[in-house]
């Protein structure tokens, strides 16, 4: 069984920002797939569909806390690390960049970084969906000095929509090609 994770905010509030991307894209699966029913689990910490081979998971502990819910999956279902996929925005990437890579530093990510701490290795794959740099993005901040904290928070502006929209069906072809033949043919085409 792989654990597919999304990672976001769970109130309402936080529904289009960046931050909550991973949610957006279980969301994009889950309709893809015919499941509809998310049940909250709270042993779990999270909200989840079980699939035949494949959990979607969106934890319920804000971003920054993922770890704990991870944890509490991977012990549950008796899962290595490297069974778990997770979903996240990332500063670092051109908006609507795709990277999929097993393992590696957090890159100043908390939610990245709980689950590394927690599971106590990096050893699981991250689809990073790029959101763009705060100092480059066009918009009302452009040239602006703005917290990392304060941007992922945001929704995306009305001219970024179209490329977010794109990045999420290339972030649902990139978890066809985990499941269906592996990490390194999704690193091949997204990295």
């Amino acid at each position: 069984m792989k654990l597919i994770i999304g990672l976001g905010n769970p109130e309402s509030k936080y529904a289009g920002t960046r931050h909550n991307l991973g949610f957006k894209v279980l969301d994009e699966l889950a309709k893809k797939l015919n499941l509809v029913d998310w049940s909250a689990e709270t042993r779990f910490k999270s909200e989840l569909i079980k699939a035949p081979e494949i959990l979607l998971v969106k934890p319920q502990t804000y971003v920054n806390n993922s770890g704990m819910a991870v944890k509490l999956l991977t012990t549950y279902y008796k899962l290595p690390a490297t069974n778990v996929i997770v979903i996240h925005d990332e500063l670092d990437l051109p908006l609507g960049k795709i990277k999929v890579r097993l393992g590696g530093a957090a890159a100043g990510h908390h939610g990245v970084e709980s689950v590394i701490n927690i599971l106590g290795t990096d050893q699981f794959i991250r689809v990073r969906l790029g959101i763009g740099n705060l100092r480059t993005q066009s918009g009302e901040h452009k040239g602006q000095s703005i917290s990392a904290e304060k941007f992922v928070l945001e929704p995306f502006i009305h001219s970024e929509k179209p490329q977010v929209k794109h990045m999420i069906k290339q972030a649902l072809k990139a978890l066809d090609l985990l499941l269906e033949k592996g990490l390194e043919s999704a690193q091949n085409q997204f990295n």
